[in-house]
């Protein structure tokens, strides 16, 4: 089966941010100002972020699941400190030090 491939229009049209929402730039807003109000000017302005539903519509179209707005903050995966690392790894090799040695005594047996 082929390989998905991402729309290439679109990614040069948006841009996704590290916690998953997507950026970018609303119509209407380029040229051709002088026409409009500005009202509508300063609307066009505001929140440069995609809502839930045209998100989804990105999903598909990129092959990929975006960590958008509907996400809690606590279930987006964050990287461990490095104290923590550090923790992590001294209780990794704890458990193999300890899986080695009951490993050895089964087999004195």
């Amino acid at each position: 089966m082929a390989k998905s491939k991402n729309h290439k229009g679109l990614l040069k049209r948006i841009r996704i941010t590290k916690s998953g929402l997507v950026r970018h730039r609303s119509a209407n807003h380029k040229h051709l100002r002088s026409g409009k109000g500005g009202k509508r000017l300063r609307q066009l302005r505001k929140d440069p972020k995609m809502s839930n539903p045209e998100a989804k519509r990105i999903e598909k179209l990129l092959f990929r699941r975006l960590r958008g707005r509907a996400q809690s903050r606590a279930t987006i995966k964050r990287n461990p400190t490095p104290a923590q690392r550090k923790a992590a790894t001294a209780a990794k090799s704890a458990t193999a030090a300890k899986n080695a040695k009951a490993a050895a005594a089964g087999k004195a047996k």
